[in-house]
């Protein structure tokens, strides 16, 4: 009898334990009546289009000019959670996103749920384009849409366990994604640092690679746009505060020119995925590189994260 009882409640606490990771772990999306009434801007959706670097993920490996805005997907990214896929976000209705209504795309890009009510991954990095304003992502919806439809299947990722399980991702949200600024600006900070912060740690979601990660994958805001380990693998991501070893010795000016020209203050030039980067916000307006460049020399210095590499490291010892 009494092993009867016992195992009667392993059941109502296993049962109960279950019920408690359901619901704190179920997906929080807007609906229709959550939208702002707000008509399209197309003009500002492809502003936005370009501050997030969408084609840097989504289209083909090495495409260039139109062939950029074939969003069809396909680019994999091995991590030490599993490989993850990049899907297709063309308009094509069977294969990309072209079904999908406002309030989805919405929920996909601020809260991390596709038109299924699935978690999604943060490697795509809803946890910086959770604070974008809704308008903006309205329009970036607008601007896609006008975009080539490409019949394109994807597959979907292969992680390892407990990874695979998306449900949990419930908790992982609890835990880490974090939608208020992350730097606390100065109650007299300029319209252009204000700007340039939005731009920043949303849509341009630069902290996604240029700062560290902690154990669980999440940002380690302690250390923002310090640095860190190269998310493809090889090398580090630099340092882009003004703190040791980052960009101390730049001018906003200097840095507004890098991201339209592509070229440091030293006469170098970008590398790596940078050379994408640099390539959409050189489509964005001057006074959006002239605001991320206020915003960067705004922040506060912190020393580098960034690993070193290897040779600097056997030199130094």
């Amino acid at each position: 009898m009494a092993i009867g009882k016992i195992l009667g409640g392993l059941v109502v606490l296993g049962a109960a334990g279950f019920g408690a990771f359901w619901v704190l772990t179920a997906p929080k999306v807007l609906t229709e009546a959550d939208l702002p009434a707000h008509q399209a801007d197309v003009a500002n959706g492809a502003r936005i289009f370009h501050a997030g670097g969408c084609v840097s993920c989504h289209a083909a490996p090495g495409a260039k000019g139109d062939e950029r805005l074939k969003l069809a997907g396909g680019l994999e990214f091995k991590t030490p959670f599993g490989t993850f896929r990049v899907p297709n976000i063309s308009p094509d209705k069977d294969t990309g996103i072209g079904s999908w209504s406002t309030v989805d795309f919405v929920n996909a890009v601020t809260r991390g749920v596709d038109d299924e009510g699935e978690h999604l991954y943060p490697a795509f990095p809803y946890t910086s384009y959770a604070r974008m304003k809704v308008e903006d992502v309205i329009d970036l919806k607008a601007y896609m849409d006008t975009l080539p439809a490409v019949n394109n299947a994807v597959a979907d990722h292969d992680l390892k366990f407990p990874f695979n399980i998306r449900r949990g991702l419930g908790l992982w949200k609890l835990a880490f994604m974090k939608t208020t600024p992350v730097v606390t600006l100065p109650a007299d900070a300029s319209d252009l640092v204000k700007r340039g912060q939005y731009l920043v740690e949303g849509p341009g979601h630069c902290g996604e690679c240029h700062t560290g990660r902690n154990f669980a994958g999440a940002p380690d805001y302690a250390h923002w746009l310090a640095g860190a380990p190269n998310p493809e693998g090889k090398g580090s991501i630099p340092n882009i505060t003004s703190g040791e070893n980052g960009i101390a010795d730049w001018t906003a000016e200097d840095i507004a020119s890098a991201l339209e020209t592509g070229f440091t203050p030293d006469a170098d030039s970008f590398g790596g995925s940078m050379v994408e980067v640099q390539e959409n916000m050189a489509l964005l307006p001057p006074e959006d590189r002239a605001a991320i460049a206020a915003y960067l020399k705004a922040i506060p210095s912190l020393p580098s994260a960034a690993p070193k590499e290897k040779d600097d490291a056997a030199k130094s010892s």
